[in-house]
């Protein structure tokens, strides 16, 4: 059923504008009827319309000058031009200059429900495609209207305006980022910086390097001094991504910026005053890592003054056409292409996947099946192999005996690898860990060390 609308008619001929105007009242939609195309000028410059319906020649302005004032005016806004004289060239002249359709005279009624539908339908869409590429370009953020991220949103909301020490928690690839990011662009740092940092993609004395500085001569390769992210991002907002990584010696120096808002660089002495939102995002139990001594637990209780839960992407399924619908719309605007559309039954797959990977896997496969589509519309084709439910490999299924954990894994591990042509940058991101950490998972099953991979 088509949406009702705000219809212009401009038609000199008054059997022909009582047929329009009760035919497109009949079906719902507001009308305004004028006689001549200056009124339908008039109109224009007075109020906005969805849909103008306009014959070609009428007395003071022509359609094709009602279409030069919409274009001028009004682009988004469709015309359908009517007329009594059969000429093609005519009518392919208006299409050229930006007419939406063309109807002839008699005007048969059925034509003009359904042209008025499809119209006003493409001018929904277009609308839709043109929200979707300004959100392409906008910074990132959270996007869903399930019931757990609307309690989700409601906490931003509260505590973004503070500057309480935030804890964000959640699986890989399902958006703790993202939190981070809305935390700082509603609070009074906005107009600060805001520095995320990966703690576990980054060895210890590189990442204590990286946040708090270093002076010349505190290593090799130390050749002058800098400041560190903590330093650079005063008056912002910090991001320490898998805070579980962070080694416990470096974890005393992140309690001293929480407790006194200093540091002190590497190799150097002297305390520098920092002024920092914190913000610390983890995928592990931080109770765990405590009663296994690699978390202190007056740092713990430092982070956690208030603690923001992401809920993973199954759970929220309700959320994944959203999100299909703009990854799709950023990723064709990335490449330059025209936003495709989504066949209903690549959504159907989409909703059934359980996505271990979370946001950040959807995202990938979504970047695939665009790059794949090839037709103007995303097909089930288009997607990874382990999405779009093509038969798995010979044993690979979970049912074939009962295997331990660590079969289970490596099995996991390998599909994704196999999907992903041996690439493990992408492999890591489909797992949702870091490089590193795949890494570590293939040396385990090989006996190598991480230095051998």
């Amino acid at each position: 059923m088509v949406a009702r609308a705000r219809i212009l008619i401009a038609e000199d001929d008054d059997l022909t504008l009582e047929l329009l105007t009760t035919v497109l009242r009949s079906a719902g939609h507001d009308v305004t009827a004028v006689s001549d195309g200056q009124l339908a000028l008039d109109e224009i410059a007075r109020q906005t319309f969805d849909l103008v319906v306009g014959d070609v020649q009428m007395p003071r302005a022509s359609g094709l000058e009602i279409l030069d004032a919409l274009n001028a005016r009004a682009p988004e806004t469709p015309l359908i031009l009517v007329t009594a004289y059969a000429n093609p060239g005519a009518a392919m002249d208006a299409i050229s200059r930006g007419a939406a359709d063309y109807l002839a005279k008699p005007v048969d009624v059925v034509a003009l429900q359904t042209t008025v539908a499809r119209t006003l339908e493409r001018k929904r869409l277009a609308g839709e495609n043109r929200q979707l590429r300004h959100a392409a370009i906008e910074p990132k953020t959270l996007i869903g209207t399930s019931a757990a991220m609307l309690d989700l949103y409601k906490q931003i909301a509260q505590i973004a305006p503070t500057d309480t020490t935030v804890l964000v928690t959640g699986e890989s690839g399902s958006g703790k980022e993202m939190v981070a990011r809305m935390l700082h662009a509603r609070s009074g740092r906005a107009a600060q910086p805001f520095v995320a940092v990966n703690c576990g993609g980054l060895a210890e004395t590189l990442l204590e390097s990286e946040l708090f500085g270093h002076e010349r001569g505190a290593f090799t390769g130390a050749h002058s001094q800098r400041r560190g992210l903590f330093e650079s991002a005063s008056g912002g907002t910090v991001f320490l991504d898998e805070i579980g990584d962070v080694p416990v010696k470096m974890q005393a120096q992140l309690l001293r910026v929480l407790q006194e808002g200093e540091v002190r660089r590497v190799g150097g002495d002297a305390a520098i005053p920092v002024n920092v939102r914190i913000v610390s995002a983890t995928n592990r139990d931080l109770e765990v890592e405590i009663a296994e001594q690699r978390m202190r637990r007056d740092l713990f209780y430092r982070l956690n003054v208030v603690a923001l839960h992401v809920p993973a992407l199954r759970q929220r399924g309700d959320d994944i056409d959203a999100l299909t619908r703009y990854f799709v719309a950023r990723h064709a605007a990335q490449i330059g292409r025209p936003i495709p559309e989504i066949a209903p039954e690549t959504l159907a797959r989409l909703r059934a996947h359980a996505w271990p990977g979370n946001v950040r896997e959807l995202e990938n496969a979504l970047a695939r099946a665009v790059a794949m589509s090839s037709r103007g519309i995303v097909l089930p084709e288009d997607l990874p192999t382990v999405v779009s439910g093509e038969p798995e490999a010979e044993g690979t299924a979970i049912d074939r005996g009962w295997p331990t954990l660590d079969e289970l894994e490596n099995r996991y591990v390998d599909r994704v690898l196999a999907q992903c042509d041996g690439n493990k940058t992408d492999a890591a991101t489909i797992l949702g860990v870091d490089r590193r950490t795949l890494q570590r998972l293939l040396a385990r099953r090989t006996g190598k060390t991480e230095a051998d991979d």
